[in-house]
Parts: structure tokens; C-alpha cells; sequence
């Protein structure tokens, strides 16, 4: 390819990959939806897209670094401690019951309808046991379910990923050979993957909280030291041993998560950005090495496969795996409706199907388009039917709110105990050990003190938590708390206006609506309360008397909808709000 070509090439990978992403944002669709099929257009239309005349040789390598980075990112996610022992036990059996069902399941149902050989039907299972957090992640902040289902879900997505990448390597290395793996051999060389990756991970996260914990390396050489270390541990691995790099990968993430007392600069906007560009410049690539051709005559067949995996192996898999546990019926069945596959299946399918093909195996010509119908087909049946299957099943989590108030002050007390009366499921957090005792007495769930970890960019868990208020009469500690604790998929943030304008040193230089009137102040509130203003639940339908003032207004679903300095609140004529009087 010339220069221009390459340069066309890239620029158009780039903006497809990111424009397909905000296209999804606007549809509030999993982007996976938009990305597959812009990639196999730009694929179809243009040849500068193809990755494999882009990067030659480099694109596998590259690409099983890509997914490493993506499977260390969710590893983030993934607290160890969070992880109950029932969640742990079934997480456990998802993991090698998803494998040794799904695998044999898929393979001999492919074989005869793509009309592919054992050895591609056998390549073509294991690449289809695999999930990923790429796609499980988005489809669960559409459906909500409990934490506890959300949470095994996510690991299983992202373990399981490990799992696939390792066994699909061990398959095509015994094809590649052509000889028969006896199934001592090929235990021992899984065994041998995973200790691999094992220590592989366990050097990695070593040498990241030695860098981090003992370098004052701030928040952008922090990132960028995760980010070389997770590629030269996953790199070291692979080159040991094919894909052990991804367990490699998704131990550190895991490990960084979970070590205590790491300043570890989680979540950074970069490595945000850097994930999200990786995701969607790899979609784009791989569909695009899916020619209409090739899809001619695999459509109709990769679409029994896809019923046969949701409607057959999936709910097996889901039943055997909570067979005796102490989950509900709903939640075992909702468990055994989602299974879409993502980026590691299409990452190993593009990885391995055309070196299969160049060694004149059956039929593995079709493994690359196969598993892209099936991925296509597979989030759209569970992205368009997730949210109904969830409310049917009653394993959404509650539409109620459940708010966080930061502040230990008298009035705050009474604020919480009045949103308790309304049926909301209040959380309160207070420094001062006189504070968190009078919350206590009040009859108040309190968050345990460390939460304060949140307001400083260390983490805490906010897990259930829909809106953070904070109402300290400190400003600056308000504005700081605010600007740290925001992010786009955390709960909504709101602080107390400033005491006066231009006072304080962070409070004024923040933009953004405030709690409450403009003169209500944390300093004002404490004082009016202290000055015998009472703070009631005012009835449904009721006008606000004069000398008032609105504070919130509660829907009846159970939302509750702070009044702001800028847009008021989303009151009905079915509404509670909680109001404060005038001084006596």
C-alpha cells in the first residue's frame, strides 16, 4: 500500500470507530451494534480499511495486546471482595460447565450446517464459548439487575474471555501440528497457560504496586506505567506461551483493584478514552476483513447456530451452573438468557481463521464470517430483549432512589429521616464521631468511614448508590468532593451553593447548577435550622406556602428529584416534596 492509502486508511478506521460509538450514545444502543456493520460496509466499499494489508503481520500481535489492555480495564472492575461465596461458587461453575457445554454443543451443531470439517467445527467452538465485559457491560445498564446478578455477570464475561483465548491457542496449535492432542497433553498444556499467566500476572501486579505505591508518580505517569506494564507482561507471556498473556492481563486488573492502601489512579479519563478508541478501531477492523462474499452462503446457517447456542446451550449451561444455589428461579433464568459474544471472539476467530485456511482445513474459511453473524445476531437478540425479559423475571433493580448524604449536621439528620419516611433507601456518611452517632441513633443505615476514600479519588463502593448529595457547611470540601466523585457512568452529584459568592478558593470556580435556593447555603441551612425552621413532607397537590422553600420532590416511583439553582424539579400533581420552613 502506498503512504496515502495507509494514511486514508487509518483516518478512516479512527472516525468510523468513534463516530460509530457517538452514533450509539444517541441511539442508546450497545455500540457493538453500530460498529460491526459500519466496519463490514467500510470493508466492502474500500480496500484501505483491511487491517491485514494496513499492518501485514503486526495486526494478530497487535490485536492480542489491544485485548489485553481491554480485559486489564475490566479486571478494574472486578473486587475479589465483593464476591460472596455463593457468587464465587457459581461464577466458578459458569466458567467450566460454560466451557465444556457450550464448546462440544457448538462444534458439532456448526459442522453440518456450515458444512466445515471436525477440525474448523472444533476451532469454531471454543471461540464461541466466550462472552466479554465489551458487550455484557452495556447490555446490563439497559436491563439493571441487582448488583449481585450484575456483578456475576461482569466476571463471568471477563474470566471467561481468559479461558477462550488460551483454549482457542491450544486448538490451533494441535491443528497447525496435525496430529491428534490426547487429552493428558492438552490438560498439561492448559495447565501450563495458566501458570503462565499466573505468574506472568502476578509479576505485573507486583511491579505495578512497587511503581505505584513507592513512586510519587502522579496520576498521568501512573496511567501510562499501568499501561506499559500490562503490554510488556502480556507481551513476555504470549511470546512463553500463545494468549497466556490475557489471564496475565485480567490478574492485574483484578490484583490492582483489590491490593489496600494503593493509590492507584483507577479509571483515569486517558485510559477511559484509550479503551473505548481500542474497542471500537478493533470492531471496525475485523468486520471489515469479512467480505459480502464470504458471507454468501453462511448467513442462514450461523443464524441456526446463534438459536441453538441461546435457546440450547446457554440455559444449560445456566441451570447446571446454579443447580442448588441459593438464587431465586427468576435469577437463574435471566443468568441463562444472557450470553452475547464480543470482541475476544472475533479477535481469535480473526486471529486464527485464515492461518487454518492457509493449512487447507475444511471449511475454516467460514470460521471469521460465522462468528461475526453470530455476534451480530447474538447482541441484538439479547440487547433488544434484556430490559423485557429482566421486568418480566422482577430481577430489575428497584426504580426507587437510594441517595448519599455527606454531612452530619442536625438539619442533614432530618433531611435523611424525612426521605426515609417516603420509602427511600438513604445512605449517610459523616466524619466526626459525635456526627456518625447521632445518624446512628436516629435510626440511619450509616456508610462505613472509609467512604471517605471517595471524595479523595481513592474509590469507595457506591455500588446501588443514585445520587450523591453534599451538604457539609465546608464549600471547598463540596466542590472538591463534586468534581472528583463525577464521572458519566456514576450517580448523579450535587453539592450546597457557596457561602458567598467569591468566597472560598475551589467553590467559586466551579461551574454547574447547585442544591436549593441561591442563598441557601450550607452555612445558611445550619442556621436556619438551628433558628427553629422545620423541614416536613409536604402532601401531594399541596401549594408551597409563602416563606418555604422547595428542597425535593419525590415521583411516584420513588425517584427523588433535587431542586436546583437552574432547572427546579420534575414535580406532578402526584408528587411529594420535602420543603424547609421560615425561621421561628
Amino acid at each position: 500500500m502506498t503512504s496515502d492509502q495507509v494514511f486514508a486508511g487509518v483516518a478512516l478506521i479512527a472516525v468510523l470507530a468513534v463516530g460509530s460509538q457517538i452514533l450509539a450514545k444517541q441511539l442508546k444502543v450497545p455500540g457493538i451494534i453500530i460498529l460491526l456493520p459500519v466496519g463490514f460496509a467500510a470493508g466492502a466499499l474500500t480496500e484501505d480499511v483491511h487491517p491485514d494489508k494496513l499492518l501485514g503481520s503486526a495486526f494478530s500481535p497487535l490485536v492480542s495486546l489491544a485485548v489485553a489492555v481491554i480485559l486489564y480495564d475490566a479486571g478494574l472492575e472486578l473486587d475479589v471482595r465483593r464476591l460472596s461465596g455463593g457468587s464465587r461458587r457459581i461464577l466458578v461453575r459458569l466458567i467450566w460447565i460454560g466451557t465444556l457445554a457450550t464448546w462440544p454443543i457448538a462444534a458439532v451443531t456448526a459442522a453440518p450446517l456450515l458444512h466445515i470439517s471436525a477440525q474448523a467445527a472444533a476451532m469454531l467452538g471454543v471461540i464461541l464459548i466466550v462472552s466479554g465485559p465489551t458487550v455484557v457491560g452495556p447490555l446490563l445498564s439497559f436491563a439493571r439487575p441487582d448488583a449481585r446478578m450484575r456483578r456475576i455477570l461482569i466476571w463471568e464475561g471477563s474470566v471467561i474471555d481468559a479461558v477462550g483465548g488460551v483454549l482457542g491457542a491450544l486448538v490451533f496449535a494441535a491443528l497447525e501440528a496435525e496430529h491428534r492432542v490426547s487429552v493428558g497433553s492438552a490438560t498439561g498444556h492448559i495447565l501450563v497457560s495458566a501458570a503462565v499467566g499466573i505468574i506472568g500476572g502476578a509479576l505485573g501486579a507486583s511491579l505495578l504496586w512497587l511503581l505505584l505505591s513507592r513512586l510519587a508518580l502522579g496520576e498521568v505517569l501512573g496511567t501510562a506505567t499501568q499501561l506499559s506494564v500490562v503490554i510488556g507482561i502480556t507481551a513476555g507471556c504470549n511470546i512463553v506461551r500463545d494468549d497466556a498473556g490475557l489471564i496475565a492481563a485480567i490478574m492485574m486488573g483484578v490484583a490492582m483493584t483489590t491490593l489496600p492502601s494503593l493509590d492507584l489512579p483507577v479509571r483515569r479519563p486517558f485510559f477511559e478514552t484509550l479503551v473505548s478508541l481500542v474497542i471500537g478501531v478493533l470492531f471496525v477492523s475485523i468486520s471489515a476483513t469479512v467480505t459480502p462474499a464470504s458471507l454468501r452462503h453462511v448467513v442462514g446457517p450461523a443464524l441456526l447456530l446463534t438459536v441453538v447456542l441461546v435457546l440450547v446451550a446457554r440455559p444449560l449451561v445456566g441451570f447446571l451452573s446454579t443447580l442448588g444455589s441459593d438464587l431465586k428461579r427468576s435469577e437463574r433464568v435471566f443468568l441463562s438468557w444472557m450470553a452475547p459474544r464480543g470482541i475476544v471472539a472475533a479477535s481469535t476467530a480473526s486471529t486464527f481463521s485464515a492461518s487454518l485456511a492457509e493449512k487447507g482445513v475444511g471449511g475454516a474459511e467460514r470460521i471469521l464470517p460465522a462468528t461475526f453473524v453470530v455476534i451480530v445476531a447474538t447482541v441484538l437478540v439479547y440487547g433488544l430483549t434484556a430490559v423485557p425479559v429482566a421486568r418480566r423475571l422482577g430481577v430489575t433493580g428497584t426504580n426507587r432512589s437510594r441517595p448519599l448524604l455527606v454531612g452530619g449536621d442536625p438539619w442533614v439528620i432530618e433531611l435523611g429521616s424525612r426521605m426515609a419516611e417516603l420509602g427511600l433507601r438513604v445512605l449517610m456518611w459523616a466524619g466526626e464521631p459525635e456526627q456518625r452517632s447521632r445518624i446512628t441513633e436516629a435510626g440511619l443505615e450509616l456508610a462505613p468511614n472509609d467512604l471517605l476514600a471517595t471524595a479523595t479519588g481513592e474509590g469507595a463502593d457506591l455500588e446501588g448508590v443514585t445520587c450523591v448529595l453534599l451538604l457539609t457547611a465546608e464549600d471547598d470540601f463540596n466542590a472538591l468532593a463534586a468534581r472528583l466523585l463525577h464521572s458519566e457512568e456514576g450517580p448523579e452529584v450535587y453539592r450546597l451553593a457557596e457561602r458567598e459568592e467569591g468566597r472560598g478558593v475551589v467553590a467559586p470556580y466551579l461551574s454547574g447548577d447547585a442544591l436549593f435556593a441561591p442563598a441557601l447555603s450550607g452555612h445558611a441551612l445550619k442556621g436556619r435550622y438551628e433558628a427553629g425552621a422545620p423541614i416536613r413532607i409536604q402532601p401531594a397537590g399541596e401549594a408551597l406556602q409563602p416563606g418555604w422553600e422547595l428542597l425535593f420532590t419525590v415521583d411516584d416511583t420513588g425517584r427523588l428529584w433535587p431542586a436546583t439553582t437552574g432547572t427546579g424539579t420534575n414535580s406532578t400533581l402526584t408528587s411529594r416534596t420535602i420543603t424547609l420552613g421560615p425561621a421561628l
